[in-house]
């Protein structure tokens, strides 16, 4: 069996989820606020809190979903198939929409069905912008392998 992939390093990690996150908060809170009903600062409030809960839940399922891929298929995250980016953007979503749910319910005073047609929203909205995302993302900062020692040599 071959040696396990490289997975992003730690720096690279922290851009993908600053990137992330900033981005989905300037792209989907507008939307939200008028969907919703709730004032743009109270959803730029609660969308920067869910962005928090996110952005930690992001550096867990990313590193074990990239760890699991590489020990299974022996490929690199950036290397991903389309099939498997769709099952790692919904796998994100829906673990996001359980912990969010409850923070929305309480930000806005929204009833739990209420609250989670908004969360559905929030998370169909993000599976969209995830998939495209890091699809961008891992054709601009691609994982760099390791030199082979002979061209660590002729340096």
């Amino acid at each position: 069996m071959s040696a396990a992939p490289r997975l992003r390093s730690l720096p690279d990690r922290v851009r993908q989820i600053a990137l992330f996150e900033v981005g989905g908060l300037v792209l989907i809170t507008p939307p939200f606020a008028w969907a919703s009903g709730v004032p743009l600062a109270d959803s730029a409030g609660l969308l920067a809190l869910v962005a928090l809960i996110a952005a930690l839940w992001n550096a867990g399922y990313n590193t074990a979903f990239d760890w699991a891929e590489g020990r299974l298929t022996g490929r690199t995250a950036d290397r991903r198939p389309l099939s498997l980016r769709v099952l790692h953007a919904f796998g994100f979503e829906g673990g996001l929409l359980l912990m969010s749910l409850p923070v929305i319910m309480g930000w806005t005073g929204m009833g739990w069905l209420e609250a989670l047609v908004a969360d559905i929203g929030l998370a169909l909205a993000y599976v969209a912008y995830a998939f495209a995302f890091n699809l961008s993302y891992d054709r601009v900062f691609p994982i760099v392998a390791d030199l082979p020692d002979v061209a660590r040599q002729a340096e």
